[in-house]
């Protein structure tokens, strides 16, 4: 399995007189767990048609390999793809599924059976051969699709939110699995999904998309810590987002002092060259409650409003004089929340951790990511 470079020299795809994807332009490095991240709608599933060939683009060029494969149809790729259904035959066992499209190669019977049985071991289903798909639980299902994927030995796999029909706790397991079985094998993953939990699990890089664009792209630490803008930060976990006033503006070796109502905030962080109005960001495991009164710089009156407790840690709703909420949270240690519904506090947002956003005036607001891709079709050949 060698290869696996994935090229989008500024792809652009348009339905009628809908845009899905608009100039894009990306490289996927061979061996790389690349997730391409957005709402529904955001142009990420025909991002991956396109690569995979079931969709070709209005404008630019798709690269694999070196090879300009723009207009090679999806047969003469050596790209795979595994589907969130999984699209498993239900009159063959799980030997034949995963076997199948070695019928259309010069395989023998012999070789067949051999890398059937090398593909269920990767992905811990030998024994299972001659089980019918009804016969598997949902995980075991999608173990077989990867199988019968990895079984013709692409250089890239196209993936498809395949873990999205799954419940919690079982998509959780098989995220480490599923990162685990790639750095295994070798190959390219390309990844698509609206789940930011997924994406920053499994992810060597991701490119976070919205209206048909890649808005930023990097190590999931790096969009997570610094997000370009505040749609990126809304969108790739929990962020809180405040307004507030450039009082004087920083540069790399000063902080910028900003104002939210009549608190003077400082920021060493993001877009600290801003002036006017700018948006803040914070995450809320970088917001401190302290009691009414502690001294201190970055420390802003607040009123809690509701504490939630999640298990590992307790969220605590917050809200600022100006009249905006705050979250934070607080990892549980099994000590007592000395807070409760009513209690003032203060929340200190250190420098550090609290980011400037350039204002983005052609950045659309967060979309719900809940339902169907506006491009997510039926399949059909080109």
């Amino acid at each position: 399995m060698s290869g696996g470079t994935v090229e989008l020299l500024h792809v652009s795809k348009r339905f009628a007189d809908v845009v899905a994807v608009d100039d894009v332009s990306l490289t996927v490095s061979p061996g790389e767990f690349f997730s391409l991240l957005g709402p529904s709608g955001c142009g990420k599933t025909t991002s991956l048609r396109m690569i995979a060939g079931f969709e070709y683009p209005s404008s630019g060029r798709i690269v694999l390999d070196g090879a300009d494969v723009t207009d090679t149809p999806p047969n003469r790729r050596n790209v795979n793809t595994v589907f969130q259904s999984y699209a498993l035959f239900p009159f063959l066992d799980v030997a034949g599924n995963v076997g199948f499209g070695l019928r259309y190669t010069n395989a023998t019977k012999a070789e067949v059976t051999r890398r059937v049985g090398e593909a269920l071991e990767l992905v811990r289903l030998s024994g299972y051969e001659k089980r019918r798909p009804n016969q598997l639980s949902g995980g075991q299902q999608q173990r077989v699709a990867l199988a019968r994927a990895l079984v013709l030995r692409p250089s890239v796999l196209l993936l498809d939110e395949p873990l999205g029909a799954l419940d919690a706790k079982l998509r959780r397991a098989l995220q480490v699995e599923l990162k685990a079985l790639q750095e295994h094998v070798g190959i390219t993953f390309v990844f698509v999904t609206h789940d930011q939990e997924e994406a920053l699990t499994m992810s060597d890089r991701l490119a976070v998309m919205s209206g048909g664009r890649v808005v930023q792209m990097g190590a999931p630490q790096d969009v997570y810590e610094n997000p370009a803008t505040a749609y990126v930060a809304d969108f790739l976990g929990v962020s809180n987002l405040l307004a507030a006033t450039v009082a004087r503006a920083g540069s790399a070796s000063a902080p910028c002092e900003l104002r939210i109502g009549d608190v003077a905030l400082e920021s060493r962080c993001g877009a600290v060259g801003e002036s006017g109005s700018v948006r803040l960001a914070i995450r809320p495991e970088r917001v401190v409650v302290e009691p009414a009164g502690t001294g201190g710089a970055n420390r802003v009156p607040v009123i809690v409003e509701r504490t939630v407790f999640l298990g590992s840690a307790v969220q605590i709703h917050l809200r600022l004089a100006t009249g905006e909420s705050l979250q934070a949270l607080v990892p549980n240690d099994g000590t007592e929340l000395a807070w409760t519904s009513g209690s003032p506090a203060q929340a200190h947002l250190p420098a550090d951790a609290l980011r400037v956003l350039a204002p983005d005036h052609d950045e659309a607001p967060v979309p719900s990511a809940q339902g169907v891709d506006a491009f997510d079709v039926p399949l059909a050949a080109p």
